[in-house]
């Protein structure tokens, strides 16, 4: 387990837990009271932490190395029975991108998310979750064959936002966004988007355009960065903590502003704790959701989700 500058009082307990725990192995000595104390202050001093989380902390969270990604998600939501479909029938296949088909409950989902890596190797291969044109090209076709198979779809945010490359401008990076959000309006098929990480910018956009738009308890959504926002405005990125308080960007924040439509909860301490207990909140919430949304005709779809997003910015005077 790796952990963040806030958790260290944790680590610190779970190390004298260990210890603890080699003492009492020993038996020499029975200290099961006090390993059982120590477990009971680490608890507690979970909840302290997690219950009072700052923002920004909420953004350290989301992108915890240990956090499950889309492909963990993919395969524990569907029993192991995902398959992944690769290219874009255009240029190539994007690492970046990942999407399949796969069985919730005996119902086939067509499954899109962004994928980063676990390792150094692995997110140098996934280009760390940001996506290429080709990756976003692969997407749309993926959701176009949900539609003609009238498969539901799923997508899975993870993101710190679309490739910046110079290849992906020359293969046209913003039309891919664009075209996406475009005919994800259109689609006559559920669209259920959950933000399980990093949910920025654009590249979140490109495939989080849902009838229903969810947001796991430890992520953001936003427009940018609050690293990227420092620079802006303040030319440094030292003030990325007052950022992330000032750009209302984790899920309560979110849910306040009508911009999502529920906070799926994650174990105490985030997904990375438990990640069977985030897998099965996710599979419930999306289940639910299928069940009221395939009530709905295409065009009551269609109507719905477009409306959702034309109404983003409505001012009341």
């Amino acid at each position: 387990m790796e952990y963040l500058d806030f958790e260290q009082p944790i680590q610190e307990l779970q190390e004298q837990l260990k210890n603890c725990e080699l003492l009492g192995d020993g038996g020499a000595v029975n200290i099961k009271q006090a390993c059982v104390e120590i477990e009971i202050a680490i608890e507690n001093k979970k909840k302290e932490i997690y219950g009072n989380l700052t923002p920004w902390q909420r953004v350290q969270l989301s992108r915890h190395p240990s956090r499950p990604y889309t492909l963990d998600y993919a395969y524990a939501i569907t029993d192991n029975t995902f398959v992944e479909i690769h290219g874009d029938r255009t240029f190539g296949d994007d690492k970046a991108m990942v999407g399949g088909m796969g069985k919730i409950n005996g119902q086939t989902f067509m499954i899109i998310g962004q994928q980063k890596g676990k390792n150094t190797k692995e997110r140098q291969y996934r280009r760390f979750g940001m996506s290429n044109p080709e990756g976003y090209r692969k997407a749309l076709r993926l959701m176009k064959l949900a539609e003609k198979f009238n498969i539901p779809v799923l997508t899975l945010i993870d993101t710190p936002g679309a490739y910046p490359g110079l290849e992906a401008e020359e293969r046209g990076q913003g039309e891919a966004i664009a075209k996406n959000i475009y005919e994800m309006l259109k689609l006559n098929v559920p669209i259920i988007s959950v933000v399980i990480g990093e949910g920025a910018s654009g590249g979140a956009l490109g495939i989080g355009v849902g009838n229903k738009v969810y947001m796991l308890e430890n992520t953001w959504y936003s427009v940018i960065s609050p690293e990227n926002c420092s620079t802006i405005l303040w030319r440094t990125w030292e003030y990325k903590q007052q950022a992330a308080a000032q750009m209302k960007l984790t899920g309560p924040d979110m849910l306040e502003l009508g911009l999502i439509e529920d906070i799926i909860q994650e174990p105490l301490g985030g997904a990375h704790y438990k990640p069977e207990v985030a897998y099965n909140n996710l599979k419930d919430k999306v289940l639910s959701t299928y069940n009221e949304l395939k009530k709905l005709t295409p065009t009551e779809l269609q109507r719905q989700r477009q409306e959702r997003f034309i109404k983003f910015g409505e001012f009341v005077g």
